[in-house]
């Protein structure tokens, strides 16, 4: 969008019902007149395509998983689908009143955020997702099909030409917001039948193949765990350790021996045939590129970078729009391009977010991930990428080992390569590791049909008007 200078009157800013005095406001709204003289599509405001709009509410009790329904937040919205790993989810109580639960094709979006840029992001609701419950930051979109597809409006809303209108949001203090009356003033293009179908159809495709690609990945962890038959399931809120036992593992922390994860790891080591993670793999860390080098989706160029922190793992693959991205010049330059195949692992911060880089992707990773590539020892094994991906994913053979060698490093937790190696990979018998590998491989090709169809629906939104 080419930056213009505008003019405007006193009497427009004192008659501004939002009593807006920022540049902005007026410099967005002045363009989005201009489309909507020249443009051949029928244009409306949410208010006007009768859309129903309300927002969750704060609850801040929270109950295990087998008692309670997922807790939606702003950071589990993503566009076009939810997070919905174990890692990111919080459960409340199922008797919580109906208006804040979401039914299927429901539209929910972040309402606040810490920036602009990151304001609006859009999710739908598929029938998995129903009765989930969401939180005061988020609002929910409910359409009527006479006036609107839910999949057009999901497209529409994850577009830059929509981003582009969250300009007009309120800035708080620290925050800025979406309000319902903001909202309701976004307005919607709708081009000709045959493009409306045409989004509408991919978009159904992308929310199909998102759930079809969980349910394999879930289903690969589910024949993993059946198979190492993990009995250890200790709660125990006391227990003793023999000095030496801690002296051999080398980190003098409480967590690094909980039974609940040193005994899953001496039951695996005492029946199954493992690898340390470092015999098999080439491991080498993402890198830093400085905030002064970030870009926002706005402000990018085409062949730019996107750079992934670990926010930006969503059901275990790389977030097609994440939140910032790095000048393609520079990524050049640091030589650390991740590479399609690759398994990427968090090590800092929230450790064991694991995903495969898909090649749709990219990217830059930060410092903050292993990148882990198998080398030739591990065909020796059998080892496939999948196979590896599933057990660094899981909790027990992932999660467990790495929270257990991981410790505080001045304010937040750290897994050092070295400790990351040491991560034992129990190997299973071939016809399983080929049947994880399948379902795994099956996951990850709908991922990125996922991915290319969602570039897909932008371009079509975005080249159709031109901006």
């Amino acid at each position: 969008m080419a930056l213009k200078t505008i003019t405007t009157t006193k009497s427009a800013i004192a008659n501004c019902e939002e009593k807006r005095l920022d540049a902005k406001y007026f410099f967005v709204n002045f363009v989005f007149d201009e489309l909507e003289k020249k443009s051949s599509c029928e244009v409306k405001t949410l208010s006007e395509l009768d859309v129903k709009i309300s927002s969750g509410s704060y609850i801040d009790t929270y109950l295990d998983k087998a008692e309670g329904v997922p807790y939606i937040r702003v950071g589990n919205i993503k566009p076009f689908t939810m997070d919905e790993q174990e890692k990111s989810l919080v459960y409340v109580s199922r008797s919580v009143p109906p208006k804040i639960k979401v039914k299927e094709n429901d539209v929910i979006i972040g309402r606040t955020q810490a920036t602009v840029e990151k304001l609006g992001v859009a999710s739908i609701v598929d029938k998995t997702n129903e009765n989930f419950v969401i939180s005061q930051h988020i609002s929910k979109i409910t359409v009527d099909n006479k006036y609107i597809s839910p999949f057009y409006l999901i497209g529409y809303l994850n577009s830059k030409f929509y981003k582009a209108q969250t300009s007009l949001a309120t800035h708080g203090d620290t925050r800025v917001e979406m309000t319902h009356s903001q909202l309701k003033k976004v307005r919607v293009f709708l081009p000709k039948s045959n493009v409306l179908k045409s989004v509408e159809l991919k978009v159904k495709k992308i929310v199909e193949n998102n759930r079809l690609s969980i349910n394999k990945i879930s289903t690969a962890k589910d024949i993993l765990k059946r198979k190492l038959n993990i009995n250890c399931k200790s709660t125990d809120k006391y227990f003793s350790v023999q000095l030496s036992i801690i002296q051999n593992f080398g980190i003098w922390n409480g967590r690094s021996h909980l039974p609940k994860y040193a005994n899953v790891e001496k039951e695996l080591n005492s029946n199954f045939k493992n690898i340390n993670l470092g015999k098999i793999s080439s491991i080498k860390k993402g890198v830093e590129v400085g905030s002064d080098n970030y870009l926002t989706e706005l402000f990018k160029k085409d062949n730019d970078y996107a750079f992934i922190r670990t926010s930006d793992i969503t059901n275990n693959e790389i977030d097609i729009f994440p939140d910032y991205f790095v000048p393609s010049a520079l990524a050049e330059s640091l030589n650390n391009k991740a590479i399609g195949g690759e398994i990427v692992f968090s090590k800092d911060g929230i450790i064991g977010e694991t995903a495969i880089i898909s090649k749709h992707d990219k990217v830059i990773v930060a410092s903050g991930f292993a990148k882990i590539k198998l080398n030739a020892e591990a065909k020796k094994y059998g080892i496939t990428s999948e196979y590896l991906f599933t057990i660094l994913s899981s909790e027990e053979t992932g999660f467990y080992p790495a929270i257990r060698r991981t410790v505080i490093a001045s304010t937040i937790p750290h897994l050092r390569e070295e400790r990351l190696k040491e991560i034992k990979i129990p190997i299973l018998d071939k016809n399983s590791i080929d049947e994880i590998t399948k379902l795994v491989k099956e996951a990850f090709e709908l991922k990125d049909e996922k991915k290319k169809l969602i570039k897909e629906v932008r371009e079509e939104i975005d080249s159709y008007f031109d901006i």
